[in-house]
């Protein structure tokens, strides 16, 4: 038969009435600690946590949290936020935080102080020493009853991690430098860190699930990859802008519209015998006459191209005794 968690109801008097029921937190022990990960708020309320008393002097109603250092390692920060305390009859509002070591057994006596405990009513930030690399430690968030409250304070809250030794993105873990690449070219995308790779979108990728995909992207994106490290998630973005090499020099629009549908060489009069070959940027020739009988539309062999950057190589033979001279150049597709 399965195990159903654990849930204490707590009694809690109110200022003015009879008392009122409370859950008892999932998080009010070591064994049950709640992992933060770096820059991602969780909130918590410590109303009924009947774990053991504080680590600090005067606290008790404790919850616990934990987290992995990453692979440099230093100071940590913990941020209580949003804190809220309900006005009840001889209960404090303030919380305290400290941030313990331990060898993982949960034992009272396993844990060592990393820094000072500090309290306050208001949004404060607890820093730790500096810790060690890839290190687990102990986030204790403790309800204060002190200058003559008879009853610890147990409130509304939110509580972060950053700082040296938390960081993640950035240090454990990244998607890479923007690139910029040429329309119709590919580049090579660079996450580190991570165990499995999630990239969003795929819209141009060669593969959404590994660290170094080849982007060809249409238009300039900024892809975003996702990873797992010590039980959390964290994602990281790249830009890959796509930027035109060559600026046409000419430009048209073979809509059918009437206007700009056809591309002219003006002055190739002069040159019946002249040939005009047109090539997409594969490669690929898409047009070609001998005497430019007909300007292009836009077409190879009847079918539209797609929008695109197209370029023209011509040869013109001069009157002067058949030698040639060739020039090369870009147009473009604008629909």
């Amino acid at each position: 038969m399965p195990t159903l968690p654990r849930i204490a109801l707590v009694l809690l008097p109110l200022l003015a009435g009879g008392p009122v029921l409370w859950a008892q937190p999932v998080n009010d022990d070591c064994a049950s600690a709640l992992t933060l990960c770096a820059q991602q708020p969780l909130t918590g309320n410590n109303t009924g946590a009947v774990g053991i008393p504080g680590f600090c002097p005067g606290t008790n109603s404790v919850l616990w949290y934990t987290f992995t250092t990453n692979s440099q390692g230093g100071a940590v920060n913990v941020v209580i936020n949003g804190l809220d305390c309900p006005v009840v009859a001889g209960m404090d509002n303030e919380l305290s935080v400290i941030v313990l070591s331990g060898d993982g057994s949960c034992q009272p006596g396993s844990f060592t102080a990393v820094g000072d405990c500090t309290q306050d009513s208001v949004d404060f930030t607890m820093t730790t020493d500096s810790l060690s690399a890839n290190t687990q430690y102990w986030v204790l968030v403790s309800g204060v009853a002190d200058n003559g409250a008879s009853i610890s304070a147990q409130c509304d809250f939110g509580v972060t991690i950053g700082g040296p030794g938390a960081d993640i993105v950035g240090v454990d873990f990244s998607a890479g430098e923007d690139v910029e690449i040429g329309e119709g070219e590919f580049a090579e995308l660079e996450a580190t860190g991570g165990t499995t790779y999630t990239w969003t979108p795929n819209a141009g990728l060669s593969d959404d699930a590994i660290a170094d995909p080849l982007a060809n992207p249409s238009e300039t994106t900024t892809y975003t990859v996702t990873t797992q490290l010590n039980g959390c998630t964290y994602s990281d973005e790249v830009l890959v802008e796509v930027i035109r090499r060559i600026q046409p020099t000419n430009t048209f629009t073979p809509n059918g519209d009437g206007h700009n549908d056809t591309w002219t060489i003006f002055g190739i009069a002069d040159y019946p015998a002249c040939e005009v070959t047109i090539y997409d940027r594969w490669g690929q020739r898409v047009f070609r006459d001998v005497g430019y009988a007909e300007p292009w539309d836009g077409t190879n062999g009847g079918a539209r191209l797609p929008m695109a950057t197209y370029y023209y190589h011509i040869v013109l033979n001069t009157r002067e005794g058949g030698s040639a001279a060739a020039y090369t150049g870009s147009i473009t597709i604008v629909r």
